[in-house]
C-alpha cells in the first residue's frame, strides 16, 4: 500500500489545485486501508480497481478522512492522468465504474508528458430552496439577502448535491468564513453535501469564482471541487448566466485558501436540451516532501 502518487488537480498556471493521493492499483485493498490513506494525507483520495464486469475498464473508489464518497471529480481526473503517465491506459476513451454511476473518461495523449483529461457528468438537476431553507443557509454563513444577487439559492446535482449561493461580488465571496459544525448541520437539514457560494467574474467570458464548504469531509474548505463546478454550470444555465452552447465555463476556486485553482466545464446539448457536461483541468505531480502528512488539511 505504499505506491501512492500525489498530484494537484485543477491547477491554475501550474500552481494551486486540489492535492490528491492516487493508488493506481488498489486491488485487494480493504476499506480501512483506503480510508487510512485519506486520513494520513488529509485529502480526498482515489483508488483504481478492476471493473466488476466487461462493461467497465476500471472501478474507482474515493475516500475522505471521515467516510467513502460515491464520486470525486478531481480524483477521477487525477487517477486517469496517473494511469496515462504510467502507460497503463487501455484506451483513450474509458468507461469507469463509480458508486454514483458510470463515468466516461477522455484522455488526449498528444503530449505524453502532460496528458489532457476530461470526464463526463450527467445532466444536472437544479431546485430552488424554500424560503426557510434559504434563511438556514444565510444564517450559517452570516449573510443577508443584500449580499446576494437577485437569484435563488439552489440545490444542484450531477453526482452529489451542492448548494449554489449567488454572491454579489468576488470580494464578498472571498470574505466569507465558515464553521464546520454549522455547515454540517445546515447541509443535513437541506439535503446537501456542501455549500458552494459563487460570484460572476466575467459573464461574457463565462468566468466565475466559487468556494466549497463541505458537509462532513473532515476539513472546512476545498481548494477545487469538480463535481460542485459541474453542478454550478447547470445552475448558471438555469439562471441565464451562461449560453446554451458548449463554450467553456471557467470556475476559479481556492483563492481564499491561497491556492487558486481552475476548473473547466463544457455543457453538452441535444436539440437544445442539456444532456450532460465534460469536466476537466490541468494536473501537476506533487513532490512527496512538499506535503506534510498528518490529520489536518494539508497546505497547498
Amino acid at each position: 500500500m505504499n505506491d501512492i502518487r500525489l498530484v494537484n488537480v485543477f491547477t491554475h498556471r501550474g500552481r494551486g489545485g486540489n492535492p490528491c493521493p492516487i493508488a493506481i492499483d488498489a486491488s485487494g485493498w480493504p476499506d480501512d486501508g483506503m480510508q487510512a490513506v485519506a486520513e494520513r494525507f488529509g485529502h480526498e483520495s482515489g483508488f483504481v480497481l478492476p471493473g466488476s464486469s466487461a462493461d467497465f475498464d476500471y472501478a474507482f473508489r474515493f475516500w475522505v478522512p471521515r467516510h467513502e464518497m460515491e464520486m470525486c471529480g478531481h480524483a477521477t481526473i487525477g487517477a486517469l492522468w496517473c494511469l496515462a503517465k504510467a502507460g497503463r491506459l487501455r484506451a483513450d476513451q474509458l468507461r469507469i465504474e463509480t458508486r454514483s454511476g458510470p463515468v466516461t473518461g477522455y484522455v488526449d495523449l498528444t503530449d505524453p508528458d502532460d496528458p489532457s483529461v476530461e470526464i463526463s457528468q450527467p445532466a444536472g438537476k437544479v431546485v430552488d430552496l424554500t424560503a426557510a431553507e434559504e434563511e438556514e443557509v444565510l444564517a450559517t454563513l452570516n449573510l443577508s439577502r443584500r449580499d446576494l444577487l437577485d437569484l435563488p439559492i439552489q440545490n444542484a446535482v450531477t453526482s452529489r448535491v451542492k448548494t449554489l449561493i449567488p454572491m454579489k461580488s468576488t470580494a464578498l465571496l472571498n470574505g466569507l468564513s465558515s464553521n464546520m459544525r454549522r455547515t454540517e448541520d445546515c447541509c443535513a437539514r437541506i439535503g446537501s453535501t456542501g455549500l458552494y457560494p459563487y460570484a460572476v467574474e466575467d459573464r461574457g467570458a463565462q468566468r466565475f469564482e466559487a468556494r466549497q464548504f463541505p458537509k462532513s469531509s473532515g476539513y472546512p474548505e476545498d481548494a477545487a471541487t469538480g463535481i460542485a463546478a459541474a453542478a454550478l454550470a447547470f445552475g448558471l444555465l438555469r439562471n441565464g448566466l451562461v449560453g446554451r452552447d458548449s463554450q467553456r465555463i471557467t470556475v476559479f476556486q481556492g483563492r481564499a485558501m491561497g491556492s487558486l485553482s481552475e476548473i473547466g466545464v463544457r455543457l453538452g446539448f441535444a436539440d437544445d436540451r442539456p444532456v450532460g457536461c465534460l469536466l476537466g483541468g490541468s494536473v501537476k505531480p506533487v513532490e512527496p516532501h512538499a506535503l506534510h502528512q498528518g490529520s489536518e488539511r494539508l497546505p497547498v
